[in-house]
């Protein structure tokens, strides 16, 4: 999901995520393999690596392995080329954590096993357990911030609350789909052709979509509290921020009512609110 904001929220977002990127700046060094991990860890974890990562993400995790270019998919009409997650640069979008922060290990974990829908990154769930492990522990060798700083602690996310799915929850967080901004990227219905939605690139610079809620499944996950993840802790290295400190806690469970009802609008899974 990509959100517009006010010119007030903009500035203190940018500014909070200046701070990340310029404490970023300052680590010189690769860390050592005592400081990334047991070093008996990170062996095995090079292994597992060379064996089902390197071709991708390349030998130095730079993204840049044979397959450099996972593929180049078409959405609303405009070419998208889709690369390899660039370990060096210590930016994940799939996290637990907030905004700017280095991911758990287990959402390292999530991401190994379950893979990522609508991308070239497979499932591993058939790789043994430890060895999924390992390779979590040699992927931080890649980017010095893991020498430097610690995943912050998870968003809390509590249970889903009995109202979202229902008509009033789903009104209420359509109306916020649109006072928030979000049509301007997501567009009126969700399919990701809002009027700021030709502009976006990542940090990478390369051209980036919104995501249509009515074209399959989210590449974060496709639950209730998934979407919530998403929406609070925004996908670092694109243009989708951070809501946590947007939107009361009702507002943000009603945006996923929302965002929940718009999937049910095309081919992808039908969810289930809890």
């Amino acid at each position: 999901m990509m959100w517009s904001r006010n010119r007030h929220t903009v500035r203190r977002i940018e500014r909070r995520q200046g701070i990340v990127i310029a404490a970023g700046l300052l680590v010189a060094a690769l860390p050592s393999l005592a400081r990334a991990g047991d070093e008996q860890l990170v062996e095995e974890g090079k292994k597992v690596y060379d064996r089902y990562c390197v071709i991708c993400h390349g030998a130095k995790g730079d993204g840049k392995g044979l397959i450099g270019v996972v593929h180049r998919a078409q959405k609303n009409g405009v070419v998208v080329t889709i690369y390899p997650r660039d370990f060096t640069a210590g930016m994940f979008k799939f996290r637990s954590t907030p905004t700017g922060s280095l991911p758990t290990d287990e959402d390292l974990l999530r991401t190994v096993t379950g893979g990522v829908a609508r991308s070239g990154m497979p499932s591993h769930a058939d790789v043994p357990l430890e060895s999924r492990k390992a390779v979590i522990a040699y992927v931080k060798t890649f980017s010095p911030k893991w020498a430097e700083y610690k995943p912050a602690e998870p968003i809390k996310i509590d249970n889903v609350p009995d109202y979202v799915g229902t008509p009033e929850s789903v009104k209420a967080g359509k109306e916020l789909f649109t006072d928030a901004g979000c049509v301007k990227c997501h567009g009126a219905e969700g399919r990701g052709d809002g009027e700021s939605a030709d502009g976006l690139k990542d940090n990478w610079g390369d051209k980036i979509v919104p995501f249509d809620f009515t074209s399959g499944p989210l590449k974060g996950g496709t639950g209730a509290k998934e979407i919530y993840r998403t929406f609070v802790t925004g996908m670092d290295g694109t243009p989708m921020p951070s809501f946590a400190d947007v939107l009361e806690e009702k507002q943000k469970w009603d945006v996923v009512s929302y965002c929940l009802e718009l999937m049910k609008q095309g081919p992808g899974p039908r969810v289930a609110a809890k």
